[in-house]
């Protein structure tokens, strides 16, 4: 399948709803409820062939075939390894999330604060799975990934070592949705080994669809206690946490009973009167639930005395157990860094919160096409991915000045399947972003990508730094309204890699992907016999020879001939094929051959596209890149999407140098001539869209070939009109 008509079915699948909440994607097309129900009508457990119990579930190189690790590995079901094994006991919590001989901690501390949030763990975990009743050995997860929910199916083989898990267990020994959940998110990223190494902020993503943001509170911004109070109205998921500097600290408990290289939970942001002045408190969560701060605010503290009593009753009915109110002045002093997961309104649960705008785009780094890499390669950089952002709404409570109200914005970009390529020796690229505002000049042009020049003039209004090698890289920004763009990359050029771009924004904003546009306007020059000069005449009798019709062969000898003359442009010389496409684009009487009138025309094609060959070419090298074909392209009055421009790099270019010559230069020109003019032939209704039957789809493939001819054209289409069984849109 093509990329556009891939990009198609997936757009109008999740108009749809597929991949929403209430409807997940089927990873690798695998249906929990019909395997489920084979099994059990067939009395058989499931044996999931798409991630089988063997070696190369559980890795490649240090859990590969011939590792020491792997060996006395046996794959077993729960019921193998005790008498009475349950998916749940009692409520989930983080004792049922212990680690094994995997480094996937970070994957763990995501899960076990799964735990504290019932409504998004059972997202994850869908309930009524059981060991007992309709017990068929099949188990599901769902889990987020780059923009839609997938519903992933195991089996439950679980990797052991003299009879007991080798990885993530339960301390009750006899419960297994911890490992088994373990198992789902290693079959989605490939092996157990993918899994390891990461951040916990990953695991919680892929948990929620949310998108991630970190602080370091000695370098907290002032305005930290608004976005910790925003966050939670938004229903976003807060963590907090005290760094370590050796590993004797992990979980060392402070003299103020505060527990170090510990996951704590923000739950609440208050502020009370205090002795006639406000101060700010939050409230944290440990999930030990007995080991309590014991500073000021703390739940008997001295403090209390001075507030309220009715304010003071309502903050201590809002706190549980293992929960406490601390001073935020405090809480910066103490903790190290807090993490905040903002969700989408397809996760939140609650219709109570201030739900965030979510827009997402999906895009691609290409290597010659698209790979422009940062700013430091201006040569290349314009050519990187662009989207742009309209913020016309401001906040409710904005933090700019009564005179330029400014909207909030928060903008991840989460670099793709990088897991996956672990096995490929394919590590994290540095990636990072640069936001400019859009000049009002330039307002109106909705769909034209900025070029090089554009860059030269402005500077970022925000950006990511440095890059950095993570799978997503965020930040939040308050800007002036106005209309902004955005540009994604990595951070050398050349670099091929997927993308999703998120774009959290407190109001509505609307946002497009620029360069979407597919469309031509090329070169038509208007020849009639009058315009022909005698010299030109003579010259065409000359080369046409007798029948004064020049073949496809004879176009051949005479261009190859031309180039041959030529120094300033390089060519392996015109095929055949590139001939009897220039024919057959110029053939208006349909002989297959070329007379006076169009020799001429196609000759000012050629001399025209010569002409922009050599603009472009800035460095006289006689050949021009694939970023240089971008202007080329646009010279010549065409405008393509991403998918079109790397389907020219990949068929027109040299894959080493990438490097197009003269040849197939005027190759890629004539048939993008050639495919618009059969598409505005096919669209009878001029809407963009066309139908193809079957006999159409054979009189394109000939068209392309160049073998077809314009006379009788019409009235092959009218002779099919009936029967179109297929829409493609340009």
């Amino acid at each position: 399948m093509s990329g556009v008509t891939a990009r198609l079915c997936q757009e109008r699948a999740a108009a749809d709803g597929l991949g929403s909440k209430g409807n997940a994607v089927k990873y690798l097309k695998q249906d929990y409820e019909a395997l489920k129900q084979q099994c059990l009508q067939t009395g058989t457990l499931f044996k999931d062939e798409e991630f089988p119990a063997c070696p190369s579930a559980l890795g490649y190189q240090e859990l590969g075939p011939y590792s020491y690790k792997t060996q006395g590995i046996v794959w077993k079901r729960p019921m193998e390894l005790c008498a009475n094994p349950q998916f749940i006991i009692g409520g989930a919590t983080r004792t049922d999330v212990c680690q094994g001989e995997l480094g996937d901690c970070w994957l763990l501390a995501a899960i076990a604060s799964l735990t504290l949030n019932p409504d998004i763990l059972f997202r994850v975990v869908p309930k009524a799975q059981s060991f007992q009743k309709d017990y068929a050995g099949i188990f599901h997860f769902q889990f987020w990934q780059y923009g839609e929910w997938v519903d992933v199916v195991v089996d439950d083989r679980l990797p052991t070592r003299n009879g007991k898990l080798l990885f993530v267990h339960s301390e009750e020994g006899n419960e297994f949705w911890s490992a088994l959940l373990e198992k789902a998110y290693a079959k989605l990223n490939g092996s157990y080994e993918a899994l390891a190494g990461g951040s916990t902020m990953e695991g919680f993503e892929d948990f929620t669809g949310g998108i991630s943001e970190s602080y370091e509170l000695r370098r907290a911004p002032s305005n930290l206690y608004q976005i910790i109070q925003k966050a939670l109205r938004a229903g976003s998921l807060l963590g907090c946490s005290i760094d370590i500097t050796a590993t004797a600290e992990i979980e060392a408990i402070t003299s103020l009973k505060l527990v170090k290289g510990h996951a704590y939970s923000i739950t609440g942001a208050e502020e009370v009167y205090y002795r006639g002045r406000p101060e700010k408190l939050v409230r944290l969560r440990n999930p030990w639930g007995e080991v309590e701060w014991t500073g000021s605010w703390s739940d008997n503290a001295p403090e209390w005395n001075y507030v309220d009593p009715k304010q003071k009753q309502a903050l201590d009915k809002q706190v549980d157990d293992g929960e406490f109110w601390m001073a935020f002045s405090d809480f910066q002093r103490q903790f190290s860094r807090l993490e905040i997961c903002n969700l989408t309104p397809d996760t939140l649960t609650s219709n109570k919160v201030n739900k965030w705008d979510l827009t997402l785009f999906n895009g691609q780094w290409k290597r010659g096409s698209s790979a422009g890499g940062c700013q430091n390669y201006q040569a290349t950089y314009w050519t990187n991915p662009q989207f742009r952002i309209q913020l016309d709404e401001a906040d409710d409570d904005h933090a700019g000045s009564s005179n330029e109200p400014c909207c909030t914005i928060l903008v991840g970009l989460m670099q793709k399947n990088r897991r996956r390529q672990k096995r490929m020796g394919e590590g994290l690229l540095s990636i990072g972003y640069s936001l400019y505002q859009i000049p009002q000049e330039l307002e109106s042009s909705t769909d034209v990508q900025a070029g090089r020049a554009f860059f030269a003039r402005h500077r970022p209004a925000a950006r990511t730094d440095p890059y950095v090698n993570l799978r997503e890289v965020s930040s939040r920004m308050t800007l002036p309204r106005g209309q902004y763009l955005i540009v994604p990359s990595t951070f050398e050029p050349y670099k091929n890699g997927e993308f999703c771009l998120r774009v959290f924004a407190e109001k509505q904003a609307k946002s497009q992907m620029m360069g979407d546009e597919v469309s031509a306007k090329p070169y038509e020059p208007h020849v009639g016999n009058k315009d022909i000069d005698d010299e030109f005449k003579t010259l065409f009798q000359k080369l046409s020879g007798e029948d004064c019709e020049v073949t496809a062969t004879e176009l051949q000898r005479i261009l190859n001939r031309v180039l041959a003359k030529r120094k300033d442009v390089k060519s392996d010389g015109f095929n055949i094929n590139t001939c009897r496409e220039m024919i057959s684009l110029l053939d208006t009487d349909g002989t297959g051959t070329l007379g006076l009138v169009e020799f001429k025309t196609l000759w000012m094609k050629i001399q025209n596209y010569l002409a922009i060959y050599k603009k472009v070419d800035i460095d006289y090298s006689g050949t021009i890149d694939s970023h240089e074909m971008r202007n080329a392209l646009r010279e010549a009055g065409f405008r393509l999407n991403e998918e079109v421009q790397h389907s020219i790099v990949a068929r027109y270019a040299c894959s080493a140098k990438l490097t197009i010559d003269f040849d197939g230069f005027m190759a890629c020109m004539i048939r993008l001539e050639t495919l618009f003019k059969v598409f505005h032939l096919l669209d009878k209704d001029k809407n963009g869209v066309i139908q193809i039957s079957l006999p159409e789809t054979f009189f394109f493939e000939e068209r392309k070939n160049g073998k077809a001819q314009e006379a009788g054209v019409q009235k092959e289409l009218q002779e099919s009109d009936s029967g179109r069984d297929q829409q493609q849109e340009e």
